[in-house]
């Protein structure tokens, strides 16, 4: 039967294959999630962020090396007193339908963000006011901020622009959302070709893209296939139509593909973790024993070594942000003894097996592995754990409230910005509560009070001091299971060139900066 299924499914693909002689590039990319919106004002997860970058830009983006540089803005400049920065707008860069790119539409996109108060608002809502964004001149806005946040440049790279003027409005429908939902007005190097919700997504590419198109032979077109069967993606392979993989394949499906006479499997190393969520506040796993029995009994080289390649994690942030990592933080143990002599000084150790949910992803082949180890292991030391597989868009309807969130979880969590703050205060702050990213309901007001102490300090190194001391904090406490930060493995056309892995989520599918290197 599930052969059947997968042949269905491909035979309702039509990607053209990727490139041959003097045709466009065209490429399929397999994506394991919806897409649930475009609305630049409320993307979310890693596959909406994967349609944002290339439909939209912002004042600012990000390079490989983490570095916040110019797109919209050709320059900023910040006050003294760090309140006030002035962006400089580049000349000459349109929208996707030719029209310029003034200040006013940054104003605009600002407030917008602001006012429907999803996606990405929580990082800048307690920081900017109605008038807090202004605009002296066609090109140069003016951000005024309520209070000093010393990682703001990093987040600049989420102000992504809208074409105020192409916007379509209605009397209940303000900012046009029902418009946006549907169709990109941005100043991106792509625009939406088709989309059909559920399933694909294409993109076509902007050859008046401001930014300029200097390969030789661009990407033309981007065809977004929404599944997570392998035998389907393993199929657009062996039909040379798959430029890019998802990096959430099994390890059967690379293997597979790296056999094939046109492909690859490349790697990079990420600062994304593989996390086991804990709702800190609902038993057990309210009880820090609890927590620190769980940690302990993950087999941490199998998973690693064996279901899901990474590299250790020794706590909440990877070790690419090396200056604000601990130097005497050490990689968790797998130890049985341990964890059972752990449970034991939990209060509720002596009235039987001690129940636990544990959810995953469902269909997601290595979660489910990494699931029944788990159950395996802890069962064997006094716990009684229910496996729950659940949809992608469910496990995040269950996150909106602690009492809906299960009792541990696994996710991917990737900076949605480059700097540690992106990990810290999303995941663990009490006011970023209530999304998957933030599962473990920490709700601490000594964690909740160094991460607004980090936030104000300008000086890096004493910064980097606070950033330690959250961490060593969170490890203490055992707020979550860091299972391994994430190597980035993909099948790839030998052909594409030009990937490299960036330290915000989804930025490194930012396909103008890749090429096709055959004829």
């Amino acid at each position: 039967m599930k052969k059947l299924l997968a042949a269905t499914a491909l035979a309702g693909l039509t990607a053209l294959p990727a490139a041959a002689g003097g045709e466009k590039v065209a490429i399929t990319v397999n994506a394991v999630q919806i897409f649930g919106t475009i609305d630049p004002a409320k993307i979310n997860d890693y596959t909406e962020y994967m349609a944002a970058v290339n439909l939209y830009d912002a004042l600012t983006t990000v390079d490989a090396a983490g570095n916040v540089v110019p797109q919209l803005a050709e320059s900023w400049d910040i006050s003294d007193d760090s309140l006030t920065y002035t962006f400089h707008l580049k000349k000459g860069a349109t929208f996707s339908d030719g029209s310029p790119v003034e200040a006013q539409d940054i104003v605009y996109s600002i407030r917008r963000l602001l006012a429907i108060n999803e996606g990405p608002a929580y990082l800048f809502s307690d920081l900017l006011g109605d008038e807090s964004v202004t605009a002296p001149d066609t090109s140069m806005v003016v951000i005024k901020l309520n209070k000093v946040y010393a990682p703001f440049i990093s987040i600049t790279p989420l102000l992504l622009a809208v074409n105020e003027g192409a916007v379509q409005t209605g009397e209940d429908d303000p900012w046009g959302e029902t418009f946006l939902a549907e169709a990109p007005e941005g100043a991106g190097p792509y625009t939406l070709a088709s989309w059909d919700r559920g399933a694909q997504m294409t993109l076509a590419r902007n050859e008046t893209y401001h930014g300029g198109w200097p390969n030789q032979r661009p990407v033309d077109e981007v065809r977004f296939v929404v599944t997570r069967d392998e035998a389907t993606v393993r199929a657009l392979a062996q039909r040379g139509e798959l430029g890019m993989s998802s990096a959430y394949q099994a390890s059967e499906t690379y293997e597979g593909i790296a056999k094939l006479e046109d492909y690859e499997i490349r790697t990079a190393p990420t600062a994304t973790g593989f996390y086991i969520k804990l709702n800190n506040q609902v038993a057990p796993t309210d009880d820090v024993h609890v927590r620190r029995a769980i940690a302990m009994a993950m087999d941490y080289a199998t998973i690693r070594d064996v279901i899901y390649p990474g590299a250790p994690m020794r706590g909440p942030l990877s070790d690419v942000f090396a200056a604000a990592v601990p130097s005497d933080a050490t990689a968790p143990d797998f130890d049985l003894a341990a964890a059972q002599a752990e449970l034991a000084k939990s209060k509720y150790a002596g009235n039987g097996p001690v129940p636990l949910t544990h959810t995953y992803v469902s269909k997601t082949a290595f979660e489910e592995e990494i699931g029944l180890l788990l159950k395996s292991t802890l069962d064997a030391i006094g716990f009684d754990v229910t496996i729950q597989p659940e949809p992608w868009n469910r496990i995040t309807e269950l996150a909106a409230t602690v009492e809906a969130t299960p009792h541990s979880t696994q996710v991917f969590y990737g900076p949605t910005y480059p700097s540690p703050d992106s990990v810290f205060y999303v995941q663990y702050a009490s006011g970023a509560s209530g999304n998957w990213a933030s599962m473990d309901w920490v709700q601490d007001p000594a964690i909740d009070q160094m991460i607004a102490d980090s936030r104000a300090e300008t000086d890096t190194e004493k910064r980097n001091g606070i950033y330690q001391d959250i961490y060593r904090k969170l490890v203490e406490d055992q707020r979550s299971v860091w299972l391994l930060a994430q190597e980035r493995r993909f099948a790839s056309h030998k052909c594409l060139k030009g990937y490299e892995w960036v330290p915000m989520q989804s930025w490194d599918y930012d396909f103008s900066r890749m090429s096709w290197s055959c004829e």
